[in-house]
């Protein structure tokens, strides 16, 4: 007989929204200093975008 309350829950955008935020937390904890938005930005994995000259 199947069990309508055993499924599985899981949200893998959240799972990777997690370890970012903990990512962060962890590398705050550790700096003797704010984190430089360079900081972050490596640690969150963002590539700058080079800005259009108009």
């Amino acid at each position: 007989m199947h069990d309508q309350f055993d499924v599985s829950l899981e949200d893998s955008d959240l799972l990777v929204e997690v370890e970012l935020t903990t990512n962060l937390i962890i590398a705050a904890s550790e700096s003797d200093d704010a984190l430089s938005q360079e900081q972050i930005d490596a640690i969150l994995g963002v590539v700058p975008q080079p800005r259009s000259e108009s």
